[in-house]
């Protein structure tokens, strides 16, 4: 019976495990060179544990000759082991290399395929909309790079220890031979003592190290999570410097700053506290176990049962046995953040697949959601539409409207009426409420915000979005700006700057404009996107939307009465109350 999982934050069921999150790679386009490199890696991991098997027969040998003075033997061995070296660095290089390809490889595919997931059908402005998931660019930037490398990392050395592992045990349960003890009067024998005892030493070890780190997971998840919100803070502060300055408000927003530090700090004290203790065990275990296989197999030696070299060997066969069977010490740190970045991944994805979890409606409430459909229709029609707040509560309902081809409505209201929240339904983008709206398939929509998004880039390619810049031509990117009266800027068409700090708002919203004329819509929807204007120059971009898109509909939010001369159809939006 499988074990349904939990998410690490809310508690709740959560069918995203690690492994689903790591076989896709594994069985994708890439899975021949993936595999191809996979195999590569983990046979140079066997070479490397062969040249470590032969470096430990080496040092019996070469630890007996410095016992015995044998001055022959001694630069054979020095040559062996230049040579043994030598293969070993190279392997090891390009081990590496080949580490680091795959990493980025698996990288590259995991990035691309949650960008795709995380921008498809609005998904991103979901997870932002009802605040499903914290800081998703720190997820696809960073926990991505994290989880891929790590991953990779934990399970190639997990199999060179265990193949360590396996050739060491044989070597040190032949050499080590039988410990006789005495218990009572009754002798016993002890075969492969050493091994047992390397296995007892870790088993000792790995518990200790769990019981003492395990709180790091936590502390690791919130650790990642308030040092996102410090950064993007301090994005924010950059970003809208301007306005910033503008309001005197540098005191308020170092004031923020700090208490958003503030979070970092306690984690960071929290952190430091569990990783004082974690390193108290860790540095004992090691500590001790340079000594500790000597001490063990010291009553052979000293018995003449064994040679110098043979106990420089069983030492050394010791240190292998036991660094692989402590690979989960070594290691523990390392995954603990491993595991926190799985867990912010498991919940990112489980957002990403249902990206409408806030958007369902209580039955308590009277509402089903908003619908929206595309149908082989001409106009654009609502009915029975009723605004919601995610709550549940009603902002406004909205009379059956039919907007046609060539059609204008001035959509007026006081502020809060849910004005733009019909925008935001018509896009598709407000699922809260009641209703349906049948929109025609295949039309050309455009929704202009007051506020303009202006992507860095070149000029052109502000003015094309959402469109590429080489699907049209420098000469219709010269001719809206014209038109649109941005004349001064019609020759920086190939200037790559970020144009939302170099225009005005006023010049913002014309571009707005220009773009509409560039994409030649069939329904342009304004939400207050000429309020930046003067009243002659908001009249000659209804003029010019008119005369240049004559079979366009025209949806225009605006307070301005001055607008109501170009438009034809009116709808008054009351909140409910």
């Amino acid at each position: 019976m499988s074990k349904q999982l939990s998410d690490p934050v809310s508690g709740q069921p959560d069918r995203v495990s690690a492994w689903s999150l790591i076989r896709p790679y594994w069985v994708s386009e890439e899975w021949r060179t993936a595999w191809g490199l996979l195999i590569a890696i983990i046979a140079m991991d066997l070479l490397l544990v062969g040249i470590n098997a032969r470096l430990n027969t080496w040092s019996r040998d070469f630890y007996d000759a410095l016992e015995s003075k044998n001055v022959r033997e001694f630069p054979q061995l020095i040559l062996m082991f230049t040579g043994l070296a030598f293969a070993f660095i190279t392997i090891s290089v390009y081990n590496r290399y080949l580490r680091q390809m795959l990493g980025f490889r698996w990288r590259q595919w995991l990035t691309t395929r949650y960008l795709e997931e995380w921008l498809n059908g609005g998904t991103f402005y979901r997870i932002e909309r009802d605040r499903l998931a914290d800081n998703p660019d720190q997820r696809i930037a960073e926990d991505l790079d994290l989880f891929a490398t790590t991953t990779l990392s934990f399970t190639l050395d997990l199999l060179s220890a265990l193949e360590t592992l396996v050739w060491f045990s044989i070597v040190l349960w032949s050499t080590a031979g039988t410990l006789a003890v005495m218990i009572g009067a009754t002798p016993f024998q002890i075969p492969g003592y050493m091994l047992w005892a390397a296995v007892g030493y870790a088993i000792v070890g790995s518990l200790l190290t769990n019981k003492v780190g395990r709180p790091l997971v936590s502390i690791n998840y919130q650790k990642q999570r308030v040092e996102a919100n410090f950064r993007f803070g301090l994005i924010r502060l950059r970003e809208n410097a301007e306005q910033i300055a503008f309001y005197d408000g540098m005191r308020t927003e170092g004031s923020n700053a700090k208490d958003l530090f503030g979070r970092i700090r306690e984690n960071w004290w929290r952190f430091m506290r569990y990783t004082r203790r974690y390193s108290f065990v860790v540095n004992f275990y090691e500590q001790v176990a340079e000594i500790f296989p000597i001490v063990v197999a010291s009553p052979r030696y000293f018995a003449g049962a064994l040679t110098f070299g043979t106990l420089m060997q069983i030492a050394d066969a010791f240190g292998s046995v036991s660094e692989s069977l402590s690979w989960f010490i070594h290691n523990y740190d390392s995954l603990v953040e491993w595991r926190a970045t799985v867990n912010r991944l498991r919940e990112f994805k489980r957002v990403m697949q249902q990206p409408h979890l806030m958007a369902s409606v209580s039955p308590a409430t009277e509402h089903g959601g908003i619908n929206l459909h595309y149908v082989d229709e001409k106009q654009l029609v609502t009915h029975g539409l009723v605004l919601a707040l995610p709550n549940g509560q009603t902002l406004a309902r909205v009379r059956d409207i039919a907007v046609a081809p060539g059609s204008r409505w001035l959509v007026r209201g006081p502020s809060g009426s849910g004005k733009s929240t019909l925008l935001r339904a018509l896009a598709g983008l407000w699922p809260f409420g009641n209703g349906s709206i049948d929109a025609p398939v295949g039309a050309r929509m455009m929704f202009i915000p007051q506020q303009n998004y202006l992507p860095a880039g070149t000029l052109k390619a502000v003015l094309t979005y959402p469109a590429l810049p080489e699907t049209l031509s420098d000469v219709d990117c010269r001719d809206a700006l014209h038109a649109c009266r941005l004349e001064d800027y019609v020759h920086r068409l190939h200037e790559f700057d970020h144009w939302s700090r170099i225009l005005s708002p006023g010049e913002q919203q014309r571009l707005a404009v220009a773009r509409v004329l560039m994409h030649k819509a069939d329904y342009v929807f304004l939400d207050e996107a000429t309020s930046a204007l003067d009243t002659e120059n908001e009249a000659h971009l209804y003029r010019l939307l008119i005369e240049r898109l004559p079979n366009a509909a025209i949806v225009s939010i605006a307070q301005r009465e001055s607008l109501a001369q170009f438009h034809q159809e009116t709808l008054d939006i009351m909140r409910s109350r």
